[in-house]
């Protein structure tokens, strides 16, 4: 054949004319230059070398372009997505000149429109780019409503009437149909060189983005940048797969977590912990947040929180010695090595292990070190927040922290504390004023859906716990609790944006609550089908096993070896 990439090089090589052979390939125009006219011209003038473009066509690279036709055109799945979309739109009587100009026009991103060289898009065809446009939006704002939150499965949600394709004009038989959408000048699913694609393509590619067990909001942003920047990192056509390393590292840390818990379940039955059961996947998602920032030139960690997982905080994460907590249950003197000059040698009794506080330098997975400083806290959960961000404040004042970057605060709260205290909305509101700014707060939600012993519909009356995050422009990432790799995900992209944009962002993990509220109580009694559920639910620790076996990445023999060490 002597149309395609074969003709294009052939002229590049020789600067003789030549044509497209007719229905070889159709052409796409995406610059506003001038019209061609419905029947290409018998003899198209030669094409200097001076016109072409060496990076797009060259001698070197048409020998590459010319295999790359071959294949397509034994296989039109063989070759990327965009090189075969390409291959499909070029028609006859296409110079080298012009597609040098095309890929000048694609390049620089003066290409807001796209023409086809032998008629004008049709109204039928405009109207239909348009509705798909809008449901392209649409998964943007509203797909978080048909994500896979609930680790529990009892939450019964409809499907948005937005994201219902037939809305727009578009039924089954459409889903293997080819439409143009465009490349605009925007990140994410828009902003690839893959103008025409299917509506199945465009269907699977959205609901991948936003239907699967991570919830994005932040459509509600009114800065492009922001909302340009979330939209690229979500929307990106390779997911982010973590390395058998990484699996292993995201296993070792949900294990001490999961252990730990059930180290005291066993050993203290009786006592009061507010245990992490139902939430452990937070421990290596918060690692993997700290990790990040660390990457990212951040030096210091204040953090704040309430009852409910602060003992797997202390051991875990803030690293204080397990002796040291396992001796505060028995309520004796402190070990030795916990006594200091001058202070109390008792650890007290009751509820106090559950309220106490500790720094530790920990080491990074990068080979950094960070400070991490556990803030202790009141009865009144949600109080310590503003404590926290002063603390924050002044460490970024005394070491003159000017971009707030190398000093960063960290807020775990409850489902009901967050949607029902109003200290929340009050230190959200103050996070932007210029005295009060510390350079955005990471808040991370355990939600356990019942909060104390409440159904949402009765609690609230926002969809969300974390619907208060919006009047500060915050972005809001949902997430299921069971699936440690989208946790460790969006506390990654959480501590990016914050380092990034200096903004507030929420982490909502949806969870569950193994036992009652203080382990003593009944949870049968006021959440009777909730319990039943979670009486026959396998943990997220169980859970990840199983999935790393089935995909082959570890042997149950590696695992059990992995416990034992």
């Amino acid at each position: 054949s002597t149309g395609g990439w074969r003709g294009a090089s052939a002229m590049y090589r020789s600067g003789a004319p030549t044509s497209w052979a007719p229905g070889s390939m159709a052409a796409i125009r995406t610059f506003p230059a001038r019209a061609f006219s419905a029947v290409p011209p018998a003899h198209p003038a030669p094409t200097p070398n001076s016109k072409m473009q060496d990076e797009f066509i060259s001698g070197t690279s048409a020998a590459y372009l010319e295999s790359l036709e071959d294949q397509w055109r034994e296989d039109p799945n063989s070759v990327p997505a965009s090189w075969a979309s390409l291959l499909r739109q070029m028609d006859s009587g296409v110079t080298g000149t012009d597609l040098s100009e095309m890929y000048v026009a694609a390049k620089t991103g003066a290409a807001p429109m796209a023409l086809s060289t032998s008629n004008a898009p049709s109204s039928q065809s405009i109207q239909e780019s348009m509705r798909l446009l809008l449901l392209v939006r649409a998964y943007q704002v509203n797909g978080h409503f048909m994500a896979d939150l609930d680790p529990l499965g009892l939450e019964v949600r409809n499907a948005p009437v937005e994201l219902d394709p037939a809305l727009y004009g578009f039924s089954d038989a459409d889903l293997d149909r080819q439409f143009f959408l465009g490349t605009w000048q925007m990140k994410g699913f828009l902003s690839e060189d893959n103008p025409v694609q299917t509506l199945r393509q465009i269907l699977n590619r959205l609901r991948e983005a936003y239907c699967g067990p991570i919830g994005y909001e932040y459509m509600h942003i009114s800065d492009r940048d922001q909302c340009n920047w979330l939209r690229e990192k979500i929307e990106q056509q390779e997911r982010t797969q973590y390395s058998k390393s990484r699996k292993k590292v995201l296993l070792d840390r949900l294990a001490w977590a999961d252990m730990f818990e059930n180290f005291l379940s066993n050993k203290y039955t009786a006592a009061k912990r507010f245990g992490l059961e139902g939430c452990e996947t937070m421990i290596p998602g918060f690692k993997e947040s700290i990790d990040k920032a660390a990457e990212l030139g951040c030096e210091s960690i204040t953090i704040g929180m309430p009852h409910r997982g602060r003992l797997n905080v202390l051991a875990n994460v803030v690293r204080k010695p397990m002796q040291s907590i396992f001796n505060e249950f028995k309520a004796g003197p402190k070990p030795a090595g916990d006594q200091r000059a001058g202070g109390s040698t008792y650890t007290g009794s009751g509820d106090v292990k559950y309220h106490l506080g500790t720094s530790y330098d920990r080491p990074t997975l990068r080979g950094g070190r960070i400070h991490l400083s556990l803030v202790a806290n009141p009865s009144h959960l949600e109080a310590v927040n503003t404590v926290v961000v002063g603390k924050t404040r002044a460490k970024q004042f005394y070491e003159n922290d000017t971009e707030r970057r190398k000093h960063m605060a960290v807020l775990l709260h409850g489902d009901g504390a967050f949607s029902g205290q109003g200290i929340v909305y009050e230190t959200l509101d103050m996070s932007q004023l210029p005295e009060y700014t510390i350079g955005g707060t990471i808040h991370i939600v355990v939600n356990n859906q019942v909060a104390f012993t409440t159904d949402p519909k009765y609690s609230r009356s926002s969809p969300y716990c974390t619907d208060v995050a919006k009047c500060v422009d915050a972005p809001v990432f949902h997430v299921n609790g069971d699936d440690v790799e989208a946790v460790a995900r969006v506390m990654e992209l959480a501590t990016e944006w914050r380092q990034t944009f200096g903004r507030d962002v929420v982490v909502d993990i949806v969870c569950y609550r193994k036992y009652g509220h203080n382990e003593i109580d009944e949870p049968m009694f006021t959440q009777p089908l909730m319990y039943k559920k979670i009486k026959t639910h396998r943990s997220a620790h169980e859970q990840y096993c199983d999935k790393l076996v089935a995909e082959g990445t570890l042997t149950r023999e590696e695992i059990s070896q992995m416990h034992e060490a």
